[in-house]
C-alpha cells in the first residue's frame, strides 16, 4: 500500500473517530418494561438520564417486581444504545475499504 494512501486512510479514520464520538454524545434512547410502568432514558455512554415509575406500581408494594421492571428497562435501553451506535458506525465507516464490519473492542 502506498504511503499516501495509508495517510489518507488514517486521516479518514481520525475523522470517523471524531464523528463517532459526536454521535455517541448525541444518542439518547428510551426503553420501558411492564407495559410502560417503568421507563428509562439512557445516553450513548450508557448513563441513565431519567427513570420514570408510574405511581400505580407502588400500590402493589411488590419490591421484587419493581426491581425486575427497572432491571428489564435498563437492560433494554442498553441494548438499544448498542444497536443505535452499531448502525451509526456502519454508516460512518462505509466509505473506508476494509473497515466495514470490524468490531472495535469496548465499543459494542
Amino acid at each position: 500500500m502506498e504511503v499516501n494512501a495509508l495517510q489518507q486512510m488514517l486521516s479518514r479514520l481520525r475523522q470517523v473517530q471524531e464523528d463517532l464520538q459526536r454521535q455517541v454524545n448525541s444518542v439518547a434512547v428510551e426503553a420501558s418494561s411492564g407495559g410502560g410502568m417503568v421507563s428509562v432514558k439512557m445516553n450513548g455512554q450508557k448513563q441513565v438520564l431519567e427513570v420514570r415509575i408510574e405511581p400505580d406500581i407502588f400500590a402493589s408494594k411488590d419490591q421484587e417486581m419493581l426491581q425486575d421492571l427497572i432491571r428489564a428497562a435498563v437492560n433494554e435501553a442498553s441494548r438499544r444504545v448498542d444497536d443505535e451506535l452499531a448502525n451509526q458506525m456502519k454508516s460512518l465507516t462505509g466509505s473506508i475499504p476494509g473497515i466495514t464490519g470490524m468490531k472495535i473492542p469496548g465499543l459494542f
